[in-house]
């Protein structure tokens, strides 16, 4: 099982990655539904790959689905279960029941490929951000957009103020910061419009487990306060 989003009326829709497909489970359900199968590990657009996270978009009562292996992001509408490929980097796909938004130069770490593609997020202005984790960096899809731009990372592997090592997960504010848990840097990162590096918010001072040290930060959530997860270091 990998990422569970909360969906209308309370439901909760899980990205089951090993058995490709989406599942949706309503509150006191204790079977789920399986709203998008992978029908075997192939392209088209009725089929998954590794589904690794999913969204659900409420105003247009949609799903975007992030289908790893495939190296692609999906949108599927819960009315009618019509599938339409957001973005790809699989030039061969499309026909009447696709859309090719952007992407189709396959495998890699340019700026118009996707490599390992693994978390979503779509902000209050409907642009979509996803986090590429072995280009070590976060891209950024505005609304109506024909071509990504790089937002936190994307100067290779490393640990300067510039760069990511295996980012794992992410987060946008509203006012757009970004804030990356950079795994192997053992670090949270946060990168601003109004700056040219990032900043390190907590962490980045090696793994080890004082206060202010982290053990492969993979998990990031803001509200009021920042929780990350440790799966490493464990705390008593």
């Amino acid at each position: 099982m990998n990422l569970v989003a909360l969906g209308v009326c309370l439901s909760m829709i899980i990205a089951d990655g090993g058995n490709d497909r989406i599942i949706r489970f309503r509150m006191g359900d204790t079977r789920g539904q399986v709203i998008a199968r992978g029908h075997g590990e192939r392209k088209k657009l009725d089929q998954l790959n590794s589904p690794s996270d999913v969204l659900v978009v409420q105003n247009s009562n949609s799903l975007i689905i992030c289908d790893r292996q495939n190296r692609r992001v999906l949108r599927c509408y819960f009315h009618n279960n019509q599938r339409y490929l957001y973005i790809s980097n699989d030039n061969k796909l499309g026909g009447q029941h696709g859309t090719l938004v952007t992407g189709g130069h396959g495998q890699g770490s340019s700026i118009n490929q996707l490599n390992e593609s693994i978390y979503l997020f779509v902000d209050q202005h409907q642009n979509l951000y996803i986090l590429d984790n072995e280009t070590h960096c976060v891209m950024k899809w505005n609304k109506d957009a024909k071509e990504e731009i790089i937002v936190a990372g994307g100067h290779d592997k490393g640990n300067t103020l510039r760069q990511l090592s295996h980012p794992e997960e992410f987060f946008v504010d509203t006012l757009g910061n970004i804030y990356v848990a950079d795994s192997l840097n053992h670090r949270v990162m946060r990168w601003s419009k109004r700056t040219i590096e990032d900043t390190v918010v907590v962490g980045g001072n090696g793994k080890r487990k004082e206060a202010n040290q982290f053990n492969l930060s993979t998990k990031l959530s803001l509200s009021h306060k920042k929780y990350k997860k440790d799966p490493m270091s464990k705390k008593h």
